[in-house]
């Protein structure tokens, strides 16, 4: 007589828990330590809900007292992980707080009233604390314990999900709809379970069980599948970050910087808005590195990339083009905004300098404004070349004006 195949709730439970150790290990195997903060957290989210279902599964033997509070504290603990890597994917954890007074309708993608990150974040924080202490606090009624950590679960998988909508980062719409959908539907099943549980009778707890059991299981593999998916997006985006920027400065190299510049250049152009690129060039620097070394080289390119950074308004494109050479573009600036912008970075450098360096630093500058007519970036960089070039020939330390032909040079 065949001996048939029990799908019981702890069978089915050790299923879903040795799930999660393979996958825990075997991320731990391939992506390494040095991940990102997000993968490191859905790494110990893991973790945590290895640690639950273990916990989950010993309570139905013995010391259930004890184990029960436990497993819903590390199956908290692993939602609430799971939702901040979703924000630091997605860009939630990145954007600045809105102001919910005004705030009536979407502004931008990502940016939105009601499933606001922050406020979720809140709020698993607080049934973090509140789904175990609840169930210790409700020892003396079984029932208030079922029907509370079945809610308080449910709510937390709904509060990640929504985690996935509204990204402000481009992210794959595939893996976030699956991973979106999988947690609603685990959280309806708790759902339906814990009402069965509290007044469908004992006849019906069995097939709650099976189906909990199951979704868990399904809910798992689909995760799993939806996490590595969104791992492989945050790779590629880290590779073309990478590709675009300058390892030794941080600032954008001659590929990162163009194709952002291209792009402003095209908004300039339609919506006739003012635009102003300056090309920069660090005065004797081949005599920094024969002086000095190119250690101290190297360290004067990383100061003056700084005071870059720091002389910019926010939306201005800073890069550097190769050697001493950098480039801005001046959002949205007429010509007149170089000379200050000037101002302001070569008093910064000349202060700078000589205290982090041991001698002083200066640099020549050429400007270029779009005129019309101007339908290719490359025009406008040839004139702010050419405006370099006219600095550097006047005897540096100076800025020059492109003004059709002639250079206008700005002391």
């Amino acid at each position: 007589m065949p001996v048939p195949m029990l799908l019981d709730l702890p069978t089915l439970l050790v299923i879903a828990t040795a799930h999660v150790g393979v996958v825990s290990l075997a991320l731990l195997a391939i992506i390494g330590t040095g991940a990102s903060a997000a993968t490191r957290c859905v790494q110990v989210a893991l973790a945590a809900l290895l640690l639950g279902g273990i916990a989950a599964i010993t309570a139905g033997s013995l010391w259930t007292p004890v184990l029960a509070p436990v497993a819903l504290l590390f199956f908290s603990l692993g939602l609430w992980l799971l939702h901040r890597a979703l924000g630091s994917w997605l860009g939630h954890r990145s954007r600045p707080p809105t102001n919910r007074k005004k705030l009536r309708k979407p502004l931008r993608p990502g940016v939105y009233y009601g499933l606001d990150y922050r406020w979720s974040e809140r709020c698993l924080r607080l049934l973090l604390v509140a789904t175990p202490l609840g169930y210790l606090l409700g020892w003396a009624s079984p029932a208030f314990q079922w029907g509370w950590s079945h809610l308080c679960l449910a709510a937390m998988l709904v509060l990640v999900a929504a985690a996935t909508l509204f990204p402000l980062r481009h992210m794959g719409r595939a893996w976030r709809w699956m991973l979106c959908g999988c947690l609603v539907g685990l959280a309806l099943v708790l759902l339906a379970r814990g009402l069965v549980g509290e007044w469908g009778g004992a006849s019906l707890l069995p097939f709650a069980d099976l189906a909990m059991a199951l979704a868990v299981n399904l809910a798992f593999v689909t995760a799993m599948v939806a996490l590595l998916a969104a791992w492989r997006d945050e790779a590629k985006a880290r590779l073309h970050t990478l590709a675009m920027t300058d390892g030794l400065t941080g600032l954008l190299n001659r590929r990162g910087w163009l194709e952002r510049a291209e792009g402003m250049f095209a908004n300039a152009v339609r919506y006739q808005q003012p635009l102003t690129l300056m090309m920069l060039d660090i005065d004797h620097f081949k005599r920094v590195n024969d002086t000095y070394g190119h250690e101290v080289g190297d360290t004067a390119l990383k100061l003056f990339a700084r005071l870059l950074r720091e002389s910019r308004r926010t939306g201005d494109l800073v890069g550097r083009l190769g050697g001493e050479e950098f480039c801005i573009v001046l959002a949205n600036t007429h010509r007149s905004a170089s000379i200050g912008f000037d101002l302001r970075l070569r008093t910064m450098l000349h202060q700078t300098a000589e205290k982090e360096l041991g001698f002083p630093l200066d640099y020549s500058a050429g400007v270029g404004v779009l005129k019309d007519g101007d339908s290719t970036l490359s025009g406008l960089i040839a004139r702010a070349d050419a405006a370099l070039y006219e600095a550097k020939k006047a005897g540096r330390g100076q800025l020059v004006q492109s003004g059709g032909g002639a250079g206008l040079t700005v002391i």
